[in-house]
């Protein structure tokens, strides 16, 4: 059962995410608060040091700080912000982190390029009414950032302590 959600609950998540960024351009509070319930209840049952605990929500909390000044300046979204620092408490204070931030930071680059070109493209007039694509295509949204957030977190998400812990314990059975 603990396996199962370390394989279903992070994954899901950042998929949810994603997609609902992409639809309304919103990412709702129980994706992060899954994310931090989840992370709370599973980890100790894996065996995680305290100190190693306590620096996964240390990550959350120094990411949450910077996210919640870049919201307030209007640099971000507040579903970014929150999911970001959900994030981080899974990926914990070290490498990972850093991975996850330059993976993300890297793929709303190349989305918002491509939100962007798509903007400016004939094409969009005739497919800005699709459900999918009417937020690329409408120049007085933002950038579905949560797409790019959630991409980077699974592709880190395979490296991280309970990734680590749960693939362990199906290689040992």
């Amino acid at each position: 059962m603990l396996v199962a959600l370390i394989f279903v609950v992070f994954p899901f998540c950042m998929l949810f995410a994603a997609i609902s960024d992409m639809l309304s351009m919103t990412i709702a509070n129980r994706v992060p608060l899954i994310l931090l319930a989840t992370f709370a209840l599973v980890a100790p049952l894996t065996g995680m040091a305290w100190s190693d605990f306590g620096s996964h929500f240390l990550a959350g909390g120094l990411v949450l700080a910077v996210t919640f000044a870049l919201f307030a300046i209007g640099g971000m979204g507040g579903g970014d912000a929150k999911l970001l620092a959900a994030t981080a408490v899974w990926m914990g204070f070290d490498i990972h982190l850093l991975e996850y931030l330059v993976y993300s930071a890297f793929l709303g680059g190349l989305l918002t390029m491509a939100i962007l070109a798509y903007r400016g493209s004939a094409i969009a007039i005739f497919t800005g009414r699709n459900p999918f694509l009417r937020n690329f295509a409408d120049k007085t949204v933002g950038i579905p950032y949560g797409i790019a957030l959630g991409l980077g977190g699974l592709l880190v998400y395979p490296e991280t302590p309970l990734m680590v812990w749960a693939l362990g314990q199906l290689a040992a059975k």
